[in-house]
């Protein structure tokens, strides 16, 4: 599932295209994602100028002065840019090709196989787009300059579920997905079945700094190829390369060659080192 780094890195390769641009045209070929796509979803769009494109968590917000479409990728979507395609030299749409958006000087192209995505209209009229039904629940994101120790410390009170799952939650931070929270408990050197409530401020203190240096890295390398994540403009992430625990089950850690383990939570793998996560 593409996580807040990958969404970041398409947002990054999408605001160029779409930032200042006027939609020109819209299609939609299979309105049967997570939700259906709003039937009027071209009457909305065409003739509009997109102000900004914005990111939510693992939501893109393409903000416009009458309101925000909200785009989430679900499990295996993705937008791709497909430059002077606006004009009508795009290539074909293949099966799972589900929209198109034409903007000045390009063709932007959700792909969707599971078609778990969404893609929804929530009109200016309605309130801030924040406080959207599938937005308002979200912690804080953690570039925010809120985001530290304390904040990590104050939302973990209380909470008996072990602090990696309170990470997945989302509620307390938003983003930190699978991958990034074995990475960040690791550096932190937390055992991920530790009870949050349990994890003191000092060590709150060295996972909020370890999150944002994780996703700031894998944000950088253009996120993790994990089966078949592209960013919108066809590239590869390379975050998996750098790992230091991830998918790494049997091989030496890199700090005291103990074997890294793999554990099941939540239906999710954890990978550990039991010798420097405690």
């Amino acid at each position: 599932m593409p996580e807040l780094p990958e969404v970041e890195v398409t947002r990054r390769a999408l605001a160029p295209w779409l930032e200042g641009s006027e939609v020109r045209a819209v299609q939609v070929r299979e309105r049967r994602l997570r939700w259906p796509v709003p039937p009027g979803l071209a009457r909305q769009l065409v003739g509009r100028r997109v102000q900004a494109l914005g990111r939510r968590g693992k939501y893109l917000l393409w903000r416009f002065d009458h309101g925000t479409l909200i785009s989430h990728l679900g499990m295996s979507g993705s937008w791709r840019v497909h430059p002077d395609a606006a004009t009508g030299a795009a290539p074909p749409p293949g099966l799972h090709d589900h929209v198109d958006v034409a903007v000045d000087g390009a063709l932007l192209r959700l792909t969707d196989p599971r078609r778990f995505g969404a893609l929804l209209w929530h009109p200016a009229g309605a309130g801030a787009v924040e406080r959207h039904a599938l937005l308002a629940h979200l912690g804080i994101e953690p570039f925010d300059s809120r985001f530290d120790g304390d904040w990590l410390y104050r939302g973990t009170r209380g909470r008996a579920a072990s602090i990696k799952q309170v990470l997945l939650a989302g509620d307390v931070v938003v983003g930190v997905g699978n991958i990034y929270a074995s990475e960040s408990l690791y550096r932190a050197g937390i055992h991920p079945r530790r009870p949050a409530r349990r994890v003191g401020r000092a060590r709150c203190a060295l996972l909020a700094a370890a999150i944002r240096a994780v996703l700031a890295e894998a944000i950088e390398v253009g996120g993790s190829t994990l089966r078949d994540f592209r960013s919108a403009a066809g590239e590869e992430g390379y975050f998996m390369i750098e790992a230091n625990v991830y998918g790494r089950a049997g091989q030496p850690c890199h700090r005291c060659g103990a074997p890294i383990r793999k554990l099941v939570q939540g239906q999710r793998a954890t990978y550990l080192c039991v010798r420097c996560q405690r």
